[in-house]
């Protein structure tokens, strides 16, 4: 077992800097559509959390978070439908959908129809 303190330890390397030429290669291997489904996979995430969707979800629901992070989504989704196909879109725009709806019933004063988060992307969105 090595010593994390040792000058050949991987946790020792947050002296050095970030090696930017590698973490370029890196990316630059990454297909578009794995950056644009995991970029609509996070910002889902978030806005369920936000949404207060997940464990102890009270303390952390944030309506206005939550539309700004639902609009994105709606305006990332919609652009990038015809780049990525149905079979990569159609689940995103699910749980798009899910999301407003969830925001929809989360809402003390619901937003008029087209309205609310995203809508003006996807158009409005009804149960």
């Amino acid at each position: 077992m090595s010593d994390p303190k040792s000058p050949d330890s991987p946790a020792q390397s947050t002296d050095q800097a970030p090696d930017f030429d590698t973490m370029t290669r890196d990316i630059a291997d990454v297909p578009a559509v794995e950056v644009i489904t995991t970029v609509a996979v996070h910002l889902m995430s978030s806005a369920a959390v936000n949404l207060g969707l997940a464990e102890e979800g009270d303390q952390h629901k944030d309506l206005d978070e939550a539309r700004k992070l639902i609009t994105a989504l709606a305006g990332l989704v919609t652009a990038s439908a015809t780049e990525i196909s149905n079979f990569h879109a159609g689940p995103l725009r699910d749980g798009l959908k899910s999301l407003q709806l969830a925001f929809r019933e989360a809402s003390v004063v619901p937003d008029e129809p087209g309205q609310g988060p995203g809508e003006k992307y996807t158009g409005p969105v009804f149960g």
